[in-house]
């Protein structure tokens, strides 16, 4: 019996505004470090070692009138697990073509909103992971920031607007993810800004992007300004959109603040990452729409997909915002913290420009959740 593929394209649709059922056929330890999640998605483990003999022992626990997914690491599992129950009289059932390989690199476009002088400002949601990145479109041109890898997406989404991209901007040093800022910047013979107190070790050339530098996209006078906002990384710089929009990068998130320890610095960076919260930011006009480079929970989705939040409802509702004692939050953002983003010393090694893994190396680096929040 012929079974339909799903392409992660098609999973993410659903996963953000569809109900959704998942088989996951992956070993226990990769499922509970990482699943496909979502507001309406419902999922089971059931190991495809396990299910070798057939899948009459886990008929009972699918869904009878809704789509079923069937998930693995890279798609042949999950496709001969989904011709068994097709076989068994299942219908609805689907497999995710690429498996969860396919599903961490998607990346979708969603629209933020209009700027004051006719431009965009669009977010792009890697569903998989996390991560958030964002083009400013303004009279036909177009500045990236925070890119992910594969910038496939950015190309042929500015390809579609009509746009060219002449500035491609990382907000800090990654470690969760492997940046297409570079790379990028190197396709279409843009500039790339990088911190410099971040980039002391990179091996490569850029644009110091220091606090005050103003980038301007399109001759609409769409401004970014840069502001120095360290903690999670040393050199970590915030943007401000067209006065209205923060671009916080790992700094602030809608649900929890940044984690100072990924570049083992955590002691020295609470103080850093105070100041910048609790101060700085504090400062800033509160009417300011945040848009963080990651989010950790499909709760902080709106309806339309988008993740944001405004700067005086985080100072309200965001509990790393209102640590009062200073003992505490020390304690909060050093103390029982997540598991550390897979592979973090080689992905920062990599963003570094010290390594240069291969396609596929790169891809296996970057499996898991980003992790870059204090809370998951």
């Amino acid at each position: 019996m012929s079974i339909v593929g799903l392409q992660a394209k098609d999973v993410a649709e659903k996963v953000l505004f569809e109900e959704l059922f998942i088989l996951d056929v992956r070993n226990e330890a990769d499922y509970v470090d990482w699943k496909i999640e979502g507001k309406q998605v419902a999922s089971i483990n059931k190991p495809y070692f396990d299910l070798l003999e057939g899948v009459d022992g886990i008929l009972a626990e699918l869904p009878k009138n809704q789509d079923i997914l069937v998930v693995c690491a890279k798609e042949g599992s999950s496709m001969f697990v989904a011709e068994q129950l097709a076989e068994a009289g299942i219908e609805n059932v689907y497999y995710l073509v690429g498996g969860m390989k396919a599903w961490s690199e998607y990346v979708k476009p969603i629209k933020v909103g209009n700027l004051k002088d006719g431009g965009s400002i669009y977010q792009f949601n890697r569903v998989g992971k996390g991560c958030l990145s964002y083009m400013v479109v303004s009279n036909g041109e177009a500045a990236v920031i925070d890119s992910v890898r594969t910038i496939e997406a950015y190309e042929s989404f500015a390809k579609e607007q009509g746009v060219v991209i002449t500035n491609v901007l990382d907000t800090h040093l990654h470690a969760d993810h492997i940046s297409g800022g570079r790379k990028l910047a190197e396709k279409i013979n843009g500039t790339y800004w990088l911190p410099p107190k971040d980039a002391e070790e990179v091996v490569f050339s850029y644009e110091p992007l220091v606090e005050g530098t103003v980038i301007t996209v399109g001759t609409t006078k769409i401004d970014i300004q840069a502001i120095y906002s360290p903690g999670h990384t040393i050199g970590s710089t915030s943007f401000i959109v067209d006065d209205s929009y923060l671009l916080s990068g790992d700094i602030l998130f809608v649900d929890s603040i940044g984690r100072p320890d990924l570049a083992g610095k955590a002691e020295d960076w609470v103080s850093d990452l105070r100041t910048t919260l609790y101060k700085r930011y504090k400062a800033l006009s509160q009417e300011l729409i945040v848009l963080p480079a990651h989010y950790s929970k499909v709760s902080e989705l709106d309806e339309q997909g988008v993740v944001s939040a405004k700067l005086k409802d985080l100072f309200v509702e965001n509990a790393g915002l209102n640590i009062e004692d200073e003992a505490e939050f020390r304690k909060t953002v050093t103390e029982n913290l997540p598991p550390q983003p897979n592979a973090y010393q080689e992905i920062r090694q990599t963003n570094m420009g010290k390594i240069n893994p291969n396609e596929e190396e790169q891809r296996e680096m970057e499996i898991g959740p980003n992790r870059c929040a204090v809370h998951e």
